[in-house]
């Protein structure tokens, strides 16, 4: 049987804007995405996710989307696009960009053709606003000079699409299209449970993600994604969709990737569990039994990083933490998603001046919360001061960077045995010499209190969540851990890889 490439795959999510900066404004870009292309390749990548890089007034950084089928100046041009998808093919890297579907910028040729009385029908307009509130902070509704009120369940610049309007529905099929004849892999998501909203509109008593809410999780959102895989079917090379899908159970999340729908849908209860033996083991159980094709993340561009997430219960133990934290996950079955910048060990920035923010969360909850700006800090590539190689000497980054990414930058730790990129390094490369040949099945082993140990043919995973040391159990060979053992030993907040004759 033929494995689909993306099964088993590990996919960088790249944040352009904070990526690489070839033009030298400060700000990051598809050159400069293209000019590091190396360097995910010697990180062993097998594909890159592009945030969305289409021309937008940048009021969510690029999820407003003014036009779906071109490239901001910001980050190039459109022969840039097509340059950099070619030579990530050239060093098997395949290329997933962003779609946003739920909503578009209030800049987009039919918002404002909307707000001049044509085909308001496009968006969610009413005469009366119900209760919904934006989940960036404030009502979901803004009225326009007529009277009437639009629904945005983000910023007020980005107004939600009516899919109940065929049109909506060809546009974003052409769109697909475009992009999938330029060379595209597949498509991430966004928002990819919001698209409908229940008939008439309902007062919500609690507006959270679940599948009975009248915001999200609509029935009529499948018929989409049938649509899609339809389209994507009709393409050569296996091209896929990942959907960013927020539910309360894995049972509502695999609605979403059923064989006629979404080829994957990310796994946000993984990201979401806390450091404990048996969260982990009910977010896999639970995982493994309702999703035929599981994905598994630690971080993304809308939520801290993780070390920081896990050094924060714990203080000192974050970066221990996440490289245990990553071991485990590339044993799980599945695909691997992992986030810029995670594999040098960057926590979140948490002291940013409030004049530097960007965020529209910042500033629509009138700074009570901090947004999302301290994870999409520009990387540092190499230097003794910002901007770290990531723009020319001299030229600000949109956000500034710390003193202590001099320490973390890839320049300082390329070639350091003990750093947490040549640990990711290891390990990647590790997981692709056995990903293919070992059982997609995982089967659990009895383990000590605190840890976790499981096995998927010869490939043994342990993991030590608690606070004292446990005996590795019955193995051949240390394959890799996430810090030093001594002797049969897992120390507190380690994993390991262990090679056990069947």
């Amino acid at each position: 049987m033929d494995i689909p490439w993306w099964r088993d795959a590990v996919v960088y999510e790249i944040y352009v804007r904070s990526f690489a900066d070839a033009s030298g404004d400060g700000v990051g870009d598809l050159a400069g995405v293209r000019q590091r292309l190396p360097y995910l390749s010697r990180l062993g990548v097998d594909a890159i996710w592009l945030t969305p890089f289409y021309p937008s007034p940048m009021a969510d950084g690029g999820y407003d989307v003014a036009d779906y089928r071109g490239v901001d100046p910001l980050f190039g041009t459109l022969d840039d696009f097509e340059a950099l998808v070619a030579e990530a093919h050239s060093h098997g890297i395949r290329v997933l960009v962003d779609i946003v579907p739920n909503h578009s910028s209030s800049m987009h040729p039919w918002f404002r053709a909307a707000l001049a009385g044509q085909g308001r029908d496009r968006y969610v307009f009413r005469d009366r606003p119900n209760n919904w509130q934006s989940t960036f902070g404030g009502p979901a509704w803004t009225q326009v000079a007529d009277g009437q009120w639009y629904l945005h369940l983000f910023a007020p610049e980005q107004p939600d699409f009516n899919w109940r309007n065929r049109e909506v529905h060809e546009e974003f099929l052409d769109v697909l299209r475009f992009w999938l004849e330029r060379g595209v892999d597949g498509f991430r998501i966004d928002v990819a449970m919001g698209l409908y909203k229940a008939d008439g509109l309902p007062d919500v008593g609690d507006q959270s993600f679940k599948a009975l809410s009248p915001v999200w999780g609509q029935p009529e959102v499948h018929e989409v994604y049938r649509e899609w895989r339809k389209l994507l079917d009709t393409f050569p090379g296996e091209r896929m969709a990942v959907g960013e899908v927020w539910t309360d159970s894995a049972a509502d999340l695999a609605l979403y990737v059923r064989p006629d729908e979404l080829h994957q849908s990310f796994n946000f209860a993984w990201l979401q569990a806390p450091w404990s033996a048996t969260a982990f083991r009910k977010v896999i159980d639970d995982t493994l039994g309702a999703v035929p094709f599981a994905t598994w993340v630690l971080s993304n561009h809308d939520v801290v990083r993780h070390r920081t997430r896990y050094d924060t219960a714990d203080p000192g133990t974050g970066l221990a933490r996440a490289k245990a934290a990553l071991l485990v996950m590339l044993a799980l079955p599945g695909s691997a998603y992992l986030y810029q910048g995670e594999e040098l060990g960057l926590p979140e920035v948490k002291d940013l001046p409030p004049e530097a923010r960007q965020d529209p969360i910042f500033f629509q909850s009138e700074g009570k919360l901090a947004g999302r700006d301290g994870c999409r800090v520009p990387i540092p590539w190499s230097g003794d001061a910002a901007p770290y190689g990531f723009s020319p000497d001299g030229v600000a980054p949109w956000l500034p960077q710390p003193r202590t990414f001099k320490e973390l930058s890839v320049t300082a730790q390329t070639g350091d045995s003990d750093s947490t990129l040549e640990f990711y390094r290891g390990a990647l490369a590790r997981r692709r010499e056995l990903v293919r040949s070992i059982p997609y099945e995982l089967t659990w082993l009895e383990a000590p209190e605190g840890a976790l140990f499981f096995a998927r043919g010869p490939l043994t995973c342990v993991i030590n969540c608690g606070t004292d040391p446990v005996r590795l159990p019955p193995h051949d060979q240390v394959l890799l851990s996430s810090a030093a053992l001594t002797g049969d030993v897992l120390p507190p907040d380690t994993a390991a890889w262990l090679r056990t004759t069947e």
